[in-house]
């Protein structure tokens, strides 16, 4: 049985949803088709089950990809006030947790039935359970599933990135995107906790929980928030967000003490013949205090040279950290990279060379930052398209 519509939607994610209830305002007739049981399934574990939804501060200057002005015209049509007028159009309470970040009161299950109820107001048809064989182009798009075949003018493909395998994110996205000839921009886990090399392990890995404010850089970029020791390696989200921009080998400079110049109050403990452990207590947790203060040689304060006590701040102040790795996408919240900007429309995402054919959301090589950026990314790109 082939069922024809104007509109097929390949996923029923933030970006998919938003997509099909914009097309079905205008008009069209439209299936979304969702391989698992239950629409929004990223939305309702974001930000611990109450949902980053947005950020009030998001710009172009908060997303990394390959052609930096790509979602200007997007984040421009679709910005995070439309998006909380739809959110107070249906009564739901939110509040600003931090720097922009705007949060549900109660549970990320609000925005999901949000979501839901306008797409039954604009007629949007959702097929759960869906999984998709193949997709074809024979003039119109022709999707082949296990239950039948659909079959419509323009097709949009909303699936979403590799980053949590678990809730179910595969390849495919990029597979259409490979078998129509477009050019796919090398992916790799982003806002993602970095793990420890062997050796940093077994020294670090004792302060699991600690947490402490820190300004982190990789390259020109430079992040200043918490980082957060772990039993694998460094997270928090100063660490996600760096994560984002770090490629290969390349080291991880982390300040452990932004704005402050740690170096005359050790200059002052060595005059009053401190323990540099005492002086470094000052500043932070005592288990970070006697760890770091463990790497430096033993001896009385008095004694240490200006040359020894440079070299102690500096530590403090650029702590070159070289990561064996990140955690993969198991703990990814986004996808780096991603079909390229270059094959798309940035006004419309319609594909340059397949008329009819759109990406949207984390498919495409635009990656946010940490703080409600990727969402608002998937409701501009969802509603251009």
């Amino acid at each position: 049985m082939t069922v024809k519509t104007d509109v097929i939607v390949l996923g029923a994610g933030a970006a998919g949803l938003m997509c099909a209830i914009e097309a079905g305002k205008r008009g069209r007739s439209v299936r979304v088709l969702e391989r698992a049981d239950k629409i929004g399934k990223k939305i309702l574990i974001s930000g611990g089950g109450r949902f980053n939804f947005t950020n009030l501060y998001c710009t172009a200057d908060n997303f990394i990809s390959e052609n930096p002005h790509f979602c200007k015209s997007a984040l421009a049509q679709f910005t995070p006030q439309d998006f909380i007028a739809l959110v107070e159009k249906h009564g739901i309470k939110y509040h600003e947790k931090k720097l922009g970040q705007l949060f549900c009161d109660q549970s990320a299950n609000e925005i999901v039935g949000m979501l839901h109820s306008e797409c039954r107001e604009a007629g949007v048809k959702i097929e759960l359970n869906c999984n998709v064989s193949e997709v074809l182009k024979s003039g119109a798009f022709t999707v082949r599933t296990g239950q039948c075949e659909f079959e419509a003018e323009s097709l949009v493909v909303a699936t979403g990135g590799m980053s949590i395998p678990k809730m179910g994110a595969t390849a495919f996205g990029y597979q259409i995107a490979e078998q129509f000839g477009l050019e796919v921009v090398p992916c790799r886990p982003a806002l993602v906790p970095l793990v420890w090399s062997r050796t940093y392990l077994s020294y670090f890995q004792e302060l699991a929980g600690v947490s402490l404010d820190a300004a982190v850089r990789c390259g020109k970029r430079v992040f200043r928030e918490q980082i957060l020791f772990t039993h694998k390696g460094l997270s928090g989200p100063a660490i996600l967000q760096i994560s984002s921009y770090r490629k290969g080998d390349e080291l991880v400079v982390i300040d452990l003490l932004p704005g402050k110049d740690i170096l005359d109050e050790l200059i002052a403990g060595r005059n009053a013949n401190e323990d540099v452990g005492k002086t470094l207590a000052r500043h932070f947790p005592k288990s970070f205090a006697l760890k770091w203060a463990g790497q430096i040689p033993a001896k009385p304060q008095s004694v240490y040279s200006d040359k020894e006590l440079r070299a102690i701040s500096k530590s403090l102040h650029e702590w070159e950290v070289s990561p064996a790795g990140t955690e993969g996408y198991d703990k990814a919240e986004v996808t780096a990279g991603g079909v390229s900007a270059a094959e798309c429309s940035s006004k419309t995402m319609e594909c340059k060379k397949v008329p009819g054919l759109y990406f949207i959301g984390e498919v495409m090589d635009v990656t946010g930052h940490l703080g409600g950026h990727n969402f608002q990314w998937a409701w501009a790109s969802g509603f251009a398209a």
